[in-house]
């Protein structure tokens, strides 16, 4: 079995190429657009993106290795996800979203909005996979990593990058945390999130958030919603503060080793999917909290 890996991130790029190996693949192909990938797979493809040139144009180059592959995974990023529709309509395909497991019977995922799962295979061809961080397991990745430089590939309707500018995270990664400490509509005032940030810095791990925090009062950015079409996270421990507990968020949190739940609001759906549950006002509870530890 061939696998094709495609990442913008290095320690993604080896989970993926873990998962690929746990599928039963004996020859993995990888190329990780955002860092050098070590003894991960059998041929490391090194594509050079034109100065000027978008990274998601970069799929037209990696058609024949998708072609030869059986199974192709995907990192699921903004970017990914473009890569890896335009390469599954290419081979006259769809991609497999929502990942939350890789199995022989094809990629265990979710729909509806997190509220059910499926498993989904083509029937012939390639299948092609978008794959969050964590979901596979990078300690089976190996391989020599023997380098082949791809030539570009540019599309006939090419889209040109204007200008670039960097975008510092204004916070620690809640995806490589293993704790996280999110926080909902709970919160009266912007002021408040500092109890959030006072928790997470005394269990030594990451703020996040719902999505109303980012979308509607702009209190946090973006980079750190978790949900359905935000972050997947899966930390050991995860706090939901001030947060209902809709699927469209517990899908991004559910694969949390232990989930903790702080609301007001007793009949809150999110106490139907925690494994501790405080009934009272953030305000009180986190700093009682804080102060614990």
């Amino acid at each position: 079995m061939k696998a094709l890996v495609i990442a913008e991130h290095a320690d993604v790029a080896r989970e993926l190429a873990g998962g690929a190996r746990g599928l039963g693949a004996d020859e993995v192909s990888l190329v990780c657009f955002g860092g050098v990938v070590d003894n991960a797979a059998d041929t490391v493809l090194n594509v050079a993106v034109p100065e000027g040139a978008l990274v998601d144009d970069a799929y037209l180059a990696l058609v024949p290795f998708a072609e030869q592959s059986d199974a192709v995974l995907v990192e699921a990023t903004r970017r990914g996800k473009v890569i890896a529709g335009r390469l599954a309509a290419k081979m006259g395909t769809a991609a497999a979203t929502a990942t939350v497991a890789l199995t022989q019977d094809g990629a265990r995922g979710t729909y509806f909005g997190g509220v059910a799962e499926r498993v989904q295979k083509p029937a012939a061809g390639t299948a092609v996979y978008l794959v969050a961080a964590g979901v596979c397991d990078a300690a089976q990745a190996s391989g020599a990593g023997e380098a082949v430089d791809v030539a570009w590939v540019a599309p006939e309707r090419a889209a040109k990058a204007t200008a670039v500018e960097p975008r510092e995270r204004t916070a620690a990664d809640p995806t490589k945390s293993d704790v996280v400490v999110a926080a909902g509509r709970g919160f009266a005032e912007e002021a408040d999130l500092d109890l959030a940030r006072a928790l997470a810095e005394k269990l030594g791990g990451a703020i996040a958030c719902s999505r109303p925090l980012t979308e509607g009062v702009n209190w946090l950015p973006t980079e750190l919603y978790v949900g359905v079409s935000g972050l997947t996270v899966t930390p050991k421990v995860y706090v939901a503060a001030g947060i209902s507990g809709q699927m469209q968020h517990m899908v991004g949190a559910n694969r949390s080793g232990c989930v903790v739940a702080v609301n007001k609001d007793k009949n809150a759906p999110v106490f139907k999917q925690c494994d501790f549950g405080i009934v009272g006002d953030v305000k009180e509870v986190l700093p009682a909290l804080t102060a614990a530890l």
